[in-house]
């Protein structure tokens, strides 16, 4: 089943369009990236996959995100995108 709406599942990451084709260029490397990340804080949760929305990415994960896989997710997408870090926001 598919939801328009955001669910629990799906973390938004607000960014320019540049920054956002920049980063799902390379999308497979991303996701393995982040779930290392997220394996190496022992977390429950894997992302599944990640998309493009207008100005936005949203990776969807398996379970509901705890604050520190939050953290741990933002700091996997500044680390790829180095020079376009700035250019990231996070709610």
């Amino acid at each position: 089943m598919t939801t328009k709406d955001p669910s629990h599942q799906q973390i938004i990451v607000p960014m320019n369009k540049e920054a956002a084709y920049t980063y799902i260029k390379d999308v497979n490397s991303h996701i393995n990236s982040i779930n290392h990340a997220l394996k190496s804080i022992k977390s429950n949760i894997l992302a599944d996959f990640i998309h493009i929305d207008d100005k936005r990415i949203i990776t969807s994960t398996n379970n509901i995100a705890s604050l520190s896989d939050l953290q741990k997710i933002k700091k996997c997408i500044k680390n790829s995108l180095l020079n376009d870090g700035d250019q990231v926001s996070f709610p």
